[in-house]
């Protein structure tokens, strides 16, 4: 993977994906409960007559979800595999010798020089946020670091860019049948062919358009 302009995850992820799930998980009003229940940790599965050529056969992964908004990592779009010690290079961290390779994604549209590392759960730090119990998210350098010292999580998927919704949006694109709804199954988003995801995610929605 070329070089591609990021900006230290250190500094970026740490506010942009904090601050983003803090304002998503927090309702609009105080005194209002979220309407429906959050989507997080669940599939969103583009519809095979989604006309936005952005998502067209996407299958998403919902990071958070509230009434202020949603948050998703696209999971079956590679962009190729690089050399861990590549990407600290293309962050601004030269002259850093960490070993191994990781494959790519591209994560979504919004924002995509920033990272984003969705793992399994038995790795943790402090900047961890947990999505479900078998599903978190890091955004720091040190997973990056572990990842290449094989003291990182045991499933990994590294994405650049993400989706966003603002309040509401979600939930109208959902009753426009825009996107079917599936579980998250962690071999789904780690081990299976990226090219059969859609299928399988699909095959396996539990709504019905």
């Amino acid at each position: 993977m070329s070089a591609i302009g990021l900006r230290p995850l250190g500094l970026i992820l740490a506010f942009l994906l904090q601050t983003a799930l803090l304002n998503a998980a927090l309702p609009a009003n105080p005194d209002e409960a979220p309407a429906r229940p959050s989507l997080a940790g669940q599939l969103l599965v583009a519809a095979p007559s989604m006309g936005d050529p952005h998502f067209e056969g996407a299958v998403i992964l919902i990071v958070q979800h509230g009434p202020s908004g949603a948050l998703g990592i696209v999971i079956n779009r590679p962009i190729g595999e690089t050399s861990i010690a590549s990407l600290f290079e293309t962050l601004g961290q030269k002259g850093v010798d960490v070993p191994g390779d990781v494959r790519v994604f591209s994560g979504g549209p919004v924002q995509p020089e920033v990272g984003f590392v969705v793992h399994s759960a038995d790795y943790r730090r402090r900047e961890t946020v947990a999505i479900n119990d078998r599903l978190s998210m890091t955004s720091s350098l040190d997973i990056l670091r572990d990842i290449g010292a094989k003291k990182g999580p045991a499933k990994i998927l590294v994405a650049f860019g993400y989706t966003g919704w603002g309040p509401g949006q979600l939930e109208h694109e959902i009753e426009v049948r825009a996107w079917g709804i599936a579980e998250a199954d962690p071999a789904l988003i780690f081990d299976e062919d990226r090219d059969k995801v859609w299928d399988d995610a699909w095959k396996h929605r539990t709504q019905n358009l």
